[in-house]
């Protein structure tokens, strides 16, 4: 039995597609179009899922799609009438949309699945996220938190799930929403909502909390289950085109900080505050739901549950003995939660869980590149290349990240959700001072307060980091060991903030952040790609960790297909290009190669 779970519409549109339970194949919309966090309907990830499954549209059983447009188009008539006429601008621009599109979604499906007939499934928007969460997830029973900007109305819910089924049990509303009141500060200190946040977060270990309690006195009132109220008169994103207003602006003595300007000190403390904020409120509510439950597991899913540095912290305090969150938390990852909900809840199949190995398959479930298929761009576009053997190629390239190369790395099916786990990366050596300046300015060409990810030796973690659990997603932040640690002190003054930029902090300093922290991710036998790499370069140096970070520059997607690999190749300062097993040298590039018609040759409508 094939289902396929469809979100799109808002961000990050996705696709999945289930085959009697398991999932075969997702992406998101973007890696196709090229278009970043893509909200169109995802017609080229969904074709991407038929061909992997070897059907056509006709031959589905069932198709979902992850939340309920009618209901969703209900809070948006509500709130515009709430604050009419102060949001006529705003509903007058959303409205033709709507009208044009959103509310015939099942019509603009069956348009574009030709000969599907059958039945179309609507669960709604904090259902499809706890799926997601529960139901990959490797336990038996668990409780559940979800939480984002907003789905139809619920900004987060907390669930049970046990066996097939799962049960939310308790919601919060917008407009009182964390998701909604990290994006105003995103918006507030210049950057881009709903791609933004994770800069946020980035930018916060440079600052202090001056202004969390100017929050709290002002912006929420905070109860002790986690719940809160925000004081809508310093927000603008009901009724106007902003996120925040002149209200807001008095408040923090000042404008919103224009995007690409300078950043300052201001905007350091601001983001400082507002993730203490966020840490508190998930804190807070991860109790609460664990009294509600009795559970001793915790699935999370939502765009909040891609907050890792909150994520870190609530790991450690024990609130939960084990933590399972899902690696495509945000919209995409609803596709998936949509198909398995059809799946367990509403056709009542079994469901497997051994309390050990999650059902997400490392998250692997993008497009997969033969050998031949690369062999045939590489010939075709006369670009040289070396083939080696896979142990052979492993060898090889550790010493050229040893050397202080960078390497493009693309292996195996794309990832599923917005990390790049080990076959659409950008790697390097995390012990050289001067590899986290490197990628970020001339190869990812972003903000140079931007920290790394390591990628570390599931059996060597403790050795570099307070962690003993795995972290295989990315999806944790937790503190360099002391014993590794560079303290770094001028004239009796303690060095902080942006001082700290390029000064090394670890001998990992490449992806040791400000704060002595570092967004984990674990490797074992079962990462193909990564892992022998790893014990190919703890074998030669000791050393058990590397750099990893998507394969992409700034304001692109992480590259699908070895043409987006090769573009993006030759317009960086990557050193090795790494496709499969065939090496490309950045050196014996022929310069002309940016020019070749190739590089639109493959592009989407």
């Amino acid at each position: 039995m094939d289902i396929l779970g469809i979100s799109a519409f808002y961000h990050d549109a996705a696709a999945c597609l289930l085959r009697d339970g398991k999932v075969l194949a997702a992406a998101q919309e973007e890696r196709f179009s090229r278009k970043k966090h893509d909200e169109r309907f995802p017609k080229h990830a969904i074709a991407y899922c038929l061909k992997e499954a070897g059907i056509d549209a006709s031959r589905l059983d069932a198709v979902a799609f992850y939340d309920k447009p009618l209901l969703k188009f209900e809070r948006l008539l509500t709130t515009y009438l709430a604050y009419a006429p102060k949001g006529f601008s705003s509903f007058s621009m959303a409205l033709p949309l709507w009208i044009k599109e959103k509310l015939w979604i099942k019509d603009l499906i069956r348009s574009q699945l030709q000969g599907y007939e059958g039945k179309i499934y609507f669960p709604e928007h904090h259902e499809s996220h706890a799926a997601s969460a529960f139901f990959p997830s490797p336990f038996l029973e668990a409780a559940i938190l979800t939480m984002d900007g907003v789905g139809e109305w619920a900004s987060s819910s907390l669930g049970k799930g046990q066996g097939n089924r799962i049960e939310l049990l308790k919601e919060q509303h917008f407009p009182h929403s964390l998701g909604m009141l990290y994006s105003a500060f995103t918006y507030y200190t210049g950057f881009k909502v709903n791609s933004g946040e994770y800069k946020v977060m980035g930018l916060a270990p440079y600052g202090e909390p001056k202004y969390k309690q100017l929050i709290y006195d002002k912006l929420l009132d905070l109860k002790q289950d986690g719940s809160f109220k925000l004081d809508m008169r310093y927000f603008d994103y009901c009724a106007g085109l902003t996120m925040t207003n002149a209200r807001f602006n008095e408040l923090f003595e000042g404008p919103p900080r224009e995007p690409e300007a300078k950043l300052t000190q201001k905007e350091m403390d601001l983001a400082r505050s507002v993730q203490e904020v966020c840490e508190d409120i998930v804190l807070r509510t991860a109790k609460h739901c664990r009294a509600l439950t009795g559970s001793k597991n915790l699935c999370m899913a939502g765009g909040v549950a891609l907050n890792c540095v909150a994520n870190g912290k609530l790991l450690r305090s024990d609130t939960f003995e084990r933590i399972w969150i899902q690696p495509a938390a945000g919209d995409a990852g609803g596709a998936m939660g949509a198909a398995m909900l059809v799946w367990h809840q509403v056709l009542g199949k079994i469901r497997e869980a051994d309390g050990i190995h999650d059902r997400q398959r490392a998250s692997l479930l993008g497009p997969g590149f033969s050998d031949r298929e690369i062999e045939d761009f590489l010939v075709k576009n006369d670009i040289p290349y070396k083939k080696y053997e896979k142990e052979e190629l492993y060898e090889v390239v550790a010493d050229f990240i040893g050397d202080g190369h960078v390497i493009g790395w693309f292996q195996g099916r794309m990832e599923f959700g917005p990390r790049a786990l080990g076959s659409r990366s950008i790697i390097g050596d995390a012990r050289s001072p001067q590899m986290q300046a490197k990628m970020n300015l001339k190869i990812k060409f972003r903000e140079g307060f931007r920290p790394f990810a390591p990628i570390v030796l599931r059996e060597h973690v403790s050795d570099y980091f307070d962690m003993d659990v795995e972290s295989p997603y990315m999806l944790l932040v937790a503190d360099v060991r002391e014993s590794r640690r560079i303290r770094h002190e001028d004239g009796g003054r303690k060095l902080w903030g942006i001082e700290l930029l390029n000064v090394p902090k670890s001998d990992v300093p490449a992806v040791t952040h400000v704060d002595y922290s570092a967004r984990i991710q674990t490797v074992g036998p079962e990462n193909e790609s990564f892992y022998p790499l790893l014990k190919a370069f703890h074998s030669k140096t000791g050393c058990g960790v590397l750099v990893n970070t998507s394969f992409n520059v700034r304001g692109e997607p992480i590259v699908c297909t070895p043409q987006d690999a090769y573009r993006c190749f030759i317009r960086t300062h990557i050193d090795y290009l790494v496709l499969g097993p065939y090496l490309v040298d950045k050196k014996v590039v022929p310069k002309q190669a940016e020019d070749k018609t190739w590089m639109k040759e493959f592009a989407l409508d």
